[in-house]
């Protein structure tokens, strides 16, 4: 089935359970001189319509840009992961990357011109000419996009949405892949607290539990986290934690990639995330936090964007997440996507959070609650090109020995209904004959019984979720780098590969796990339950870092 007509399938199943999730596609006829985009008209659910939004109303407008030779690009990830071929792990610099694969300077040079035209303000080309980026009023967005945009009371907030699918003059068509900021919606984070207890983790001590302390501790590597608002607190609190526990300051740049923000509705998010990705890897050589404006999905692709074009970081990670079928209709998947495939060419390896919410995806207001979604992956863990990382239940004996995982019953899982999977996956997941996209590849302790105890405004809050498990993948992927001179490029690939080798003898199923990974098959997540192998609740299972280091060499 397409992927058009599989999402069809899911909006209506989605239509009928009146989730708060944006569902429903409307027609709009196309005038003769207008091309279409990514971005399709939304119709929200749950939700009342307040009329048109007020034509001044400032909007932040991301515009992606078609790649040029996609099919090469993914020709290469493949080579780049295939020992024996010319390409192995020679990866691309963004210059080479732009050079090879990026839209035509001439492209989009025309569409930033035809924003400046319409009226918008700050309009800029990003250097790897994916996006091009600018600030204009409702009025003008929908003049330049043919599009209207209504505004609405979902959840108790007052939201923006493009209730007519978003245009482009002709001469732009197959230029403008979608164009995101017409909506407000975006991403969500779940960080889970519960009261401090003594069967909590300090990040660095996973380091013992997930059998890293024979590994490198981070020494030349770098890694980033995709944050946002005001990260002052965040960086008093990582220091504060390095100072309790005796570890080295990290050094930490902030890249702001929009308008400073004053939110701080996320610390604890960003502490979760920045303490236990350094507490694995102490010895960075820098901690890059990319800090946007909010976490729409204008904003997000801004942020995701820039940590590529950039490539200063050999890692990354995001801790949010939102229903599949959002960032399918307004356009951010296939701008987003485009940027995690470069990532991949360039050697980089992203992580996110499979959800919160179990077999169903995070919608608002119930977001973090089990079951309490429609049956979707979460984006953008579900994209081929990033490592969806799960959650578990973490059982240690009293001096952190590793003793078994089971599923976490809120951790996320499924099949997407809009993403195709990696060549990688197949053999391994079972959809992956329809080439469907399963969710996720690893999973780590998330459970909030078993989580870390985190500094938060300068005291330790035990927090769980896979906004846990994902700085985990994250750390211990980064002691990996600093063993291999970061050279082990984009993760995925090498993991099934490794994993795959050892269904040569004794395919699938039963499944023979290699002993780097922790196979969990006990526990489940609402539709699926975890079994010998690869499966929908923790994927591949977690990492025995120091097995699977060595299974890199």
């Amino acid at each position: 089935m397409s992927s058009r007509l599989r999402l069809l399938a899911v909006t209506a199943a989605l239509t009928m359970l009146g989730s708060t999730v944006l569902v429903g596609l409307t027609s709009a006829a196309n005038a003769a001189t207008w091309a279409p985009t990514a971005t399709q008209p939304l119709a929200l659910a749950n939700a009342t319509a307040l009329g048109a939004a007020a034509p001044n109303t400032p909007l932040r407008l991301t515009i992606g840009l078609s790649p040029h030779n996609r099919a090469g690009l993914d020709a290469l990830i493949r080579a780049q992961s295939t020992p024996g071929a010319p390409q192995f792990e020679q990866f691309l610099t963004p210059a080479q990357f732009t050079a090879q694969f990026a839209a035509p300077a001439a492209a989009a040079t025309q569409v930033a011109n035809y924003l400046t035209a319409s009226g918008m303000t700050a309009v800029q080309i990003a250097s790897n000419r994916l996006q091009v980026t600018a600030d204009a009023t409702v009025a003008q967005a929908e003049a330049a996009f043919h599009t209207a945009i209504g505004r609405f009371n979902q959840a108790g907030r007052t939201v923006l949405a493009n209730t007519a699918a978003a245009q482009v003059p002709a001469a732009l068509g197959g230029v403008v892949s979608g164009v995101l900021g017409l909506s407000t919606l975006g991403a969500a984070t779940t960080p889970t607290p519960t009261a401090p207890k003594l069967t909590g983790y300090y990040p660095s001590e996973f380091t013992k539990v997930y059998d890293a302390t024979k590994t490198g501790t981070g020494v030349g590597s770098t890694l980033a986290i995709i944050a946002e608002g005001d990260l002052t607190q965040t960086v008093k609190d990582l220091r504060t934690a390095e100072k309790a526990r005796s570890l080295p300051q990290v050094p930490v740049s902030i890249v702001r990639t929009g308008i400073a923000s004053p939110d701080t509705a996320g610390v604890d998010e960003w502490d979760l995330d920045t303490q236990t990705s350094t507490g694995l890897a102490p010895n960075l050589k820098r901690l890059y936090l990319y800090d946007g404006t909010s976490l729409s999905d204008a904003d997000l692709a801004r942020e995701i964007n820039t940590f590529v074009a950039q490539d200063v970081a050999q890692a990354g990670s995001a801790s949010l997440g939102e229903c599949d079928l959002l960032p399918y209709l307004d356009g951010s998947m296939l701008v987003d996507d485009m940027a995690f495939a470069e990532a991949a060419a360039q050697g980089q390896t992203f992580f996110a959070s499979s959800g919160d919410t179990g077999s169903s995806c995070p919608v608002a207001p119930t977001n973090g609650v089990p079951g309490s979604g429609p049956t979707d992956t979460s984006y953008p863990a579900s994209s081929p090109y990033v490592v969806g990382i799960g959650g578990t239940t973490l059982y240690t004996d009293t001096a952190d020995n590793y003793q078994a995982e089971i599923a976490w019953n809120a951790g996320g899982g499924g099949t997407s209904p809009v993403e195709n999977g990696g060549y990688w996956q197949n053999g391994v997941v079972p959809t992956s004959a329809a080439l469907l996209r399963g969710v996720p590849d690893v999973a780590f302790d998330a459970d909030p019984n078993t989580g870390a105890l985190i500094y938060v405004n300068g005291a330790p809050l035990q927090i769980g979720g896979t906004s846990l498990s994902s700085p985990l993948a994250l750390g211990a992927w980064t002691r990996m780098q600093s063993d291999h001179h970061n050279r082990l490029g984009f993760a995925a690939p090498k993991l099934y590969a490794i994993y795959s080798a050892a269904q040569t003898m004794a395919p699938l199923p039963p499944a023979t796990v290699p002993a780097s990974f922790h196979d969990v098959v006990l526990g489940g997540n609402g539709l699926y339950a975890a079994t010998p192998g690869w499966d929908y609740t923790t994927g591949l299972g977690s990492w025995d870092v120091n097995l699977l280091d060595k299974a890199l060499r």
